[in-house]
């Protein structure tokens, strides 16, 4: 006969068995029946801040999903919820996995529809969470393991999102009876076979259309999974088409492959964006084609391209933007794997011009100017990521100066895992992400460049990262406040600074202090700062380690994409090819060649 058991210790237990393996949690009095469940069955990390714990679950299940391993998020009722739902939304607004399990007061103290509030701590987590989940439920009473687990795995169903579940404090401490079908439970598979077929059947024809094609590039993006990226590798490398990745997609191929072709973007390389919008086809692989991706003006995106998208979510393909001549839904991993299999033909000019107009246009702008004894950040991040190895992490923040200038200047290496969230673009989640990233990787040094401002959101996870020793080494930018806020008060509002830097009234510890107060060791980076051997050392070193990069506050942030008021007062952005500053007119001659642009759209 089967032996009762608490409900909190029964979930657990499926949790274990469909692959979760670490819990991030804040600790509270209406989960104590959970957190003292998973104490026994997983490891249990205890950060500071909610938020720190749902945006660690989210970069450890992108990290640790080539393993299998999954983590979760225990937040108890109220503030507990209110303070994860940033990484709610930002894992939404990515496609990533998030569970997370919260507390709420017992079923019989529920205030209902009228009363605000009868529980301690009570407010409606559901009505909140649903909006920015794919699944938001209140458990009230115990549910059988298939409701549970279908739940649960409804948040790794082809475009995956967070799942949210409240559990009634009553419901986590009733005793139960599992029965036997309670074990005959799992996952069940990420993408339908449906989607599978539907992207393998129309891959042929695209493979035609590739091969016909004078100028195609192929774009990869998230969408595409590492484990495919790792298992197409060599023919991806070997065919004569320029490939190109979303920020996302940026780790699926290494910077150094001879038919790697940039990162096109709104803040992206200017040479990936003066050679797509030369493209006269353009096959879209497991990309949304955001505005960032395709440049606000989207109407200008891929001016002379037929444009191919495969994405898993339909409503992607139908929402208006930019122009889609091709549209399939189905599974991007299916779809690359069949493409690859097919002759895509020999586009040995393209190609050849691709090379030149990267070498053309490095991403180490000229026009960029900071005073003496700053470092330049795009050379900064050049420079990183030489030093970089194949096993590393990298984690480069997700909005500012220290995030963008990452996607122009860091030349990524097959094998990393890069890991950012630029959807929601908030501050603050670098340091957690990386937690999370570090546990995940099993020891594997993990990179994290952040700016002074995001970092100072979440900076009490350094506790976290110090407790624990985790292989972390923080790459500080410091600039004394918000880049881009100071850049756009300066632009828009002739420098009538407010709330952007210190000057300002936006306060900063001192760092070195911070750092020490929590036993991190910090240097201050120089110019010559890679042939230093006491920075090489800590670099090299099993545990965590600061740098503070010091960038001029005033430092300029080009190429980037300008807008300008029009006459009816709205605001138009440049077409992704014409960032500023404008390129001298013999070289726009050069590497714009193939597009259809009178001169006069390529001054200043």
């Amino acid at each position: 006969m089967p032996v009762p058991r608490k409900y909190a210790t029964v979930i657990a237990d499926w949790l274990s068995e469909l692959g979760y393996t670490h819990c991030f949690f804040v600790a509270g009095g209406n989960i104590m029946h959970l957190l003292d469940a998973a104490r026994t069955r997983f490891t249990c990390i205890a950060v500071v801040h909610e938020v720190a714990a749902g945006v660690a679950v989210e970069y450890f299940n992108e990290v640790g999903a080539a393993e299998g391993h999954r983590a979760f998020a225990l937040v108890t009722a109220g503030p507990g919820l209110t303070n994860i739902v940033t990484a709610l939304a930002g894992a939404f607004l990515e496609s990533r996995e998030l569970l997370v399990l919260g507390g709420q007061v017992k079923s019989t103290d529920l205030a209902g529809p009228l009363l605000r509030q009868r529980g301690i701590q009570e407010i409606d987590g559901v009505a909140i969470a649903k909006p920015l989940t794919v699944v938001a439920e209140r458990i009230e009473v115990p549910v059988d393991r298939a409701t549970f687990t279908g739940l649960v795995g409804r948040g790794a169903q082809a475009r995956k999102g967070p799942v949210f579940l409240e559990i009634c404090l009553d419901a986590q401490g009733a005793w139960v009876e599992p029965s036997g079908a309670d074990r005959d439970s799992a996952h069940p598979p990420a993408v339908s076979a449906n989607q599978v077929a539907a992207a393998r059947d129309r891959a042929p024809s695209i493979a035609g259309l590739v091969h016909d094609a004078a100028r195609p590039v192929l774009l990869l993006g998230g969408g595409l999974s590492r484990s495919a990226a790792s298992r197409l590798r060599n023919p991806l490398r070997a065919v004569h088409v320029p490939v190109m990745t979303t920020w996302n997609g940026m780790d699926r191929v290494d910077a150094r492959d001879p038919n790697y072709a940039g990162r096109p973007n709104t803040w992206g390389q200017r040479s990936a964006n003066v050679l797509i919008q030369q493209a006269d086809l353009i096959v879209a692989v497991g990309t949304r084609l955001g505005l960032q991706q395709t440049g606000f003006n989207h109407r200008a995106f891929a001016p002379l391209a037929q444009v191919v998208q495969v994405d898993i979510d339909e409503h992607e393909l139908t929402k208006g933007h930019p122009k889609v001549d091709i549209a399939i839904a189905g599974d991007a991993d299916a779809f690359l794997e069949t493409l690859l299999d097919h002759d895509l033909g020999t586009h040995v000019d393209w190609l050849a011009f691709c090379r030149s107009v990267r070498e053309r246009l490095p991403v180490i702008d000229a026009n960029n100017v900071h005073e003496p004894g700053y470092l330049d950040p795009f050379e900064f991040m050049q420079v990183l990521s030489r030093l970089c190895n194949e096993r590393d992490i990298v984690v480069p923040a997700s909005s500012g100066g220290a995030f963008t200038t990452a996607m122009q200047a860091f030349d990524q290496r097959f094998g990393q895992t890069v890991v950012t969230d630029k959807g929601l673009a908030a501050m603050g989640y670098g340091l957690a992400g990386a937690i999370g990233a570090a546990f995940a990787g099993g020891g594997r040094r993990t990179i994290l460049c952040e700016g002074d401002g995001g970092f100072s959101q979440n900076l009490q996870e350094l506790a976290t990262v110090a407790v624990n020793a985790l292989p972390i080494k923080i790459f500080l930018v410091s600039n004394d406040g918000y880049a881009s806020i100071r850049m756009t008060q300066r632009n828009y509002f002739d420098g009538e600074y407010l709330g952007c830097d210190v000057k300002s009234g936006l306060g900063f510890p001192n760092w070195e202090l911070l750092f020490r107060a929590y036993g991190i060791p910090l240097a201050v980076l120089s110019e010559q700062w890679d042939r230093d051997d006491a920075i090489l050392a800590a670099l090299r070193s099993p545990g965590p380690a600061a740098f503070l990069v010091l960038v001029d506050p005033e430092q300029t942030y080009f190429p980037k994409i300008t807008s300008r008021v029009t006459a009816t007062g709205s605001m138009e952005s440049a077409p992704l090819h014409l960032m500023t500053p404008p390129l001298p007119p013999d070289v726009a001659a050069d590497v714009l060649r193939y597009a259809e642009i009178e001169q006069s759209t390529i001054k200043a």
